[in-house]
């Protein structure tokens, strides 16, 4: 339970981390770049992966589509933060879960139960109930909270199918995905260097390098839950999903002041019996 602990923790940290860097004038871009160069030195320090594993089978497509998403919904998800704050925030990235659900379902050809079914009807009841407006952020757009629902549900996607791709060790994987993310983070950054005049700033590597920690954290904590609750994965899925919500609630209605409508608050606790549901359906 520990582990689990630790990697809900590290999640909501990392909305945290951004929501006091906004106020620091940082810069995001970088943050994401600091962020993957030191998550990537953690990978290679901690799992020792097999790089003599990687060969011209492997799926490049599968590591360019995820080593591309993951900045860029990583970008989604600060705007979201910045502008409807980290518990409506939190809650669209976790209710995500049914994008890979319903692709299970509609792509994959997977059988679904009532109980799985009623899950994602309430799911997406939560969604709309905890994105809908407050009189705080009437004149604000949802399309990033809504970017960071469906982005998330792709990177779930593209994360199973490497996952079964048993040819190479998935923390192998996770290194040339890292590798390819931080990749396209230098190259955004150093345009922004040479055609912006946009330098590189200290205090960029020090929130990139928190949320590295915590980032990877979030990753090795989750993988060694499953290792221990490995006949009962539901547990670990049930307890991350809803702690995140909880605990991502609580931070940013009680540290951060965020207002939220009863309706938002109905939405909150839909997510969580949605979540029950379909972890009653595994």
């Amino acid at each position: 339970m520990l582990y689990l602990i630790l990697s809900v923790i590290c999640s909501v940290s990392v909305g945290v981390i951004f929501k006091i860097a906004r106020n620091k004038e940082t810069n995001a871009k970088q943050i994401v770049l600091f962020n993957y160069v030191f998550a990537l030195v953690f990978c290679l320090l901690v799992f020792s992966p097999e790089v003599t594993a990687l060969n011209n089978e492997i799926p490049i497509f599968l590591y360019l589509g995820l080593g591309i998403l993951l900045p860029v919904v990583f970008m989604f998800l600060i705007a979201s933060i910045k502008n409807i704050g980290i518990v409506k925030t939190d809650a669209a990235q976790r209710l995500s879960l049914f994008v890979s659900i319903l692709a299970a379902w509609l792509l994959f050809g997977e059988q679904f139960v009532l109980v799985k079914l009623i899950g994602i009807g309430i799911g997406f009841a939560a969604l709309f109930c905890v994105l809908n407006k407050t009189s705080e952020n009437q004149n604000r757009g949802l399309k990033y909270p809504v970017l960071v629902f469906l982005g998330f549900g792709l990177i779930d996607i593209l994360f199973k199918k490497v996952a079964a791709f048993t040819a190479v060790p998935y923390t192998t994987s996770l290194l040339v995905v890292f590798g390819i993310a931080l990749f396209l983070m230098f190259a955004v950054v150093l345009y922004e260097k040479l055609r912006l005049g946009i330098g590189f700033e200290a205090k960029n590597l020090f929130f990139g390098f928190f949320v590295g920690c915590f980032n990877f954290g979030n990753i090795l904590f989750y993988l060694k839950a499953h290792q221990i609750y490995s006949s009962h994965p539901s547990t670990v899925f049930a307890g991350m999903n809803m702690g995140v919500i909880l605990l991502g609630s609580l931070v940013g209605v009680i540290a951060f002041k965020e207002k939220l409508s009863k309706l938002n608050y109905f939405g909150l606790v839909l997510a969580l019996f949605s979540i029950a549901f379909i972890v009653l359906s595994a």
